[in-house]
C-alpha cells in the first residue's frame, strides 16, 4: 500500500486577549457629598489605574470605546459623570442631574471637588498606588492642575486643555508640573496648546502634535475620527513606558518597626 502523505498541520492561531468584561456603574460621593455615577471598567491583572473625566456638555459615555481598549492594554479605568455636563450620546449625566435637582453649581470649576473625589476612589481601587489622571477639554485643564499637588497623581494625560477655568491662568502653574504628561489635541489647536504648556520641564512632557485635522478632547480617540490610529499609537506608546503598579509596590519604602524599650 502506498503511505498516504502527512498532512501539513495549520499554524494554530495566535491567543486572542480576552474581551473586556461589561463595566460596572457605581455610586461615591463628592467632596461635598453630591453622589458621582461612574463606570468601572476592569482589568484583569492590572498594571495601573486611569481616571477619566469628561469635556463639557458630554458624561462618562465619551470613553464608552476608549476605556475597553484601555483595559486591554491592563489599565483598569474609572469613566465618571461630572457635574458640569448634560445628557448626550445615549447617556444621562447622573452627577448633572442631582446637582441641579439640589440648585448646586455646574460650572467648569464647580466640577473640580468630582474629579478630586475619583482621584481618592481609585487610588483605594488601586490598592492605595498612585493613578494616572485623564482628561478631555476643561477636565484636561483641571488634569493639569490637579497633577501639581496632588500625590495619588502619579500621570497626566491631557486631550485639548485650555485656559477654561474663571480666573485661573493654567499656563502660569505648569512649570510646578513634575510628573510624566502626554499632551494632545486636534491639529487647530497645536498652537494654543503649546503655549499653555511650554514651562512644563522637558524630560517630563511628551507633546503629541498631530498631522491631520484630529478632533477636540478625547473624541479624537473615537474610530470615527480621520486619524485616530495615530492618536492612540502616541498614546499607547507612552502608556507602554508608565511604571507598572507592582513595580510602584516595589519602589514603596517599607516603615520601620519600632521595638519596645
Amino acid at each position: 500500500m502506498t503511505a498516504r502523505p502527512a498532512r501539513r498541520r495549520r499554524p494554530s492561531a495566535s491567543p486572542r486577549r480576552p474581551a473586556p468584561s461589561p463595566p460596572k456603574t457605581l455610586t461615591f460621593p463628592s467632596r461635598d457629598g453630591l453622589p458621582i455615577t461612574a463606570d468601572y471598567y476592569r482589568a484583569r491583572s492590572p498594571r495601573g489605574f486611569i481616571v477619566l473625566c469628561h469635556r463639557s456638555h458630554f458624561n462618562r459615555g465619551e470613553y464608552e470605546e476608549i476605556a475597553p481598549r484601555l483595559v486591554t492594554r491592563g489599565f483598569s479605568c474609572l469613566a465618571i459623570d461630572q457635574r458640569s455636563g448634560m445628557t448626550v450620546l445615549g447617556y444621562t449625566n447622573e452627577t448633572a442631574k442631582r446637582a441641579k435637582q439640589r440648585g448646586l453649581p455646574t460650572g467648569y470649576l464647580d466640577a473640580r471637588p468630582d474629579i478630586e473625589a475619583a482621584i481618592a476612589f481609585a487610588f483605594k481601587r488601586n490598592q492605595k498606588n498612585p493613578v494616572i489622571l485623564l482628561g478631555s477639554s476643561y477636565s484636561a485643564s483641571h488634569a493639569l492642575l490637579l497633577g501639581i499637588g496632588n500625590d495619588k497623581v502619579v500621570t497626566v494625560v491631557a486631550f485639548s486643555p485650555g485656559e477654561y477655568l474663571k480666573n485661573i491662568r493654567v499656563h502660569e502653574r505648569m512649570a510646578e508640573l513634575s510628573k510624566r504628561v502626554f499632551v494632545t489635541s486636534s491639529k487647530q489647536e497645536i498652537a494654543g496648546t503649546r503655549a499653555l504648556i511650554r514651562s512644563i520641564p522637558k524630560q517630563h512632557l511628551t507633546h503629541f502634535k498631530p498631522a491631520i485635522a484630529g478632533a477636540h478632547g478625547a473624541r479624537c480617540l473615537w474610530s470615527k475620527t480621520e486619524g485616530h490610529a495615530a492618536y492612540w499609537a502616541a498614546l499607547e506608546k507612552f502608556l507602554a513606558e508608565e511604571p507598572s503598579r507592582r513595580a510602584a509596590e516595589r519602589r514603596r519604602p517599607t516603615l520601620p518597626t519600632n521595638s519596645a524599650g
